[in-house]
């Protein structure tokens, strides 16, 4: 199983970008999602999530700006990011619980190779 992320990249202070998180391989269900970020010299930090029900959950530096949304058919995660300020550079990684589709397999934890974001004028 494979997290695959895309969509980063250098945006003017109040642009937007698209995220997007594609999971691969024998994959029998995802739980929960997410995005988490980094910025250099921070710790890594959740930005949004959202369930296999669809309830989402923000940190408050990007609530109102920041969307997370998810396609089970497809496997995808994305997150669309409004009004990005310079506060949101970071790399930023994708998350998924899932269960592989092998007898036996647990749900286990796996994270995207990351995307940089870069916000600047």
């Amino acid at each position: 199983v494979q997290l695959q992320a895309s969509g980063g990249g250098l945006v003017q202070p109040g642009g937007s970008l698209k995220l997007s998180c594609a999971a691969s391989g024998p994959i029998a269900s995802i739980n929960g999602m997410a995005w988490h970020r980094q910025a250099p010299g921070r710790v890594r930090e959740m930005v949004a999530d959202i369930t296999r029900l669809g309830s989402t959950n923000y940190t408050p530096a990007v609530k109102g700006r920041f969307t997370i949304s998810r396609d089970d058919a497809k496997n995808t995660v994305t997150l669309q990011m409004n009004d990005l300020k310079p506060d949101d550079t970071a790399v930023y990684y994708c998350y998924a619980q899932i269960k592989q589709r092998t007898p036996g397999a647990r749900t286990t934890n796996y994270w995207g190779q990351g995307t940089q974001v870069t916000v600047s004028s």
